[in-house]
């Protein structure tokens, strides 16, 4: 069964390609989304990286856990369960419109 890690405080230049070549060197890699920011397609500093296997994940987390990667020590950790947001005006009379709270309240 495979397994989602976090890998957190990349360098911003990082590519996805460079996650999945270092974490190889651990066992398969499955799948890497490198989370970027709509506006500059620069990477924020994290990614989803799936293992083949619980063992080779334990052994990414074990080998580079605190390694450097360009001068940034990654924090790489079992990743957590995606948790809903509650969005916001769906539903009610705002449609939407995050601005209608605001003129309501001066």
């Amino acid at each position: 069964m495979s397994t989602k890690l976090y890998v957190g405080n990349l360098p911003f230049r990082t590519r996805e390609e460079e996650v999945t070549h270092l974490l190889e060197a651990a066992g398969t890699v499955v799948s890497c989304r490198l989370i970027v920011d709509r506006v500059t397609s620069l990477s924020k500093g994290f990614a989803f990286v799936e293992m083949a296997s619980e063992e080779e994940a334990a052994r990414a987390i074990a080998w580079f856990d605190g390694k450097e990667l360009s001068g940034r020590p990654l924090k790489i950790n079992e990743a957590r369960p995606r948790q809903e947001r509650v969005r916001v005006g769906v539903g009610d009379d705002t449609d939407g419109d995050w601005r209608a709270e605001r003129r309501w309240r001066y």
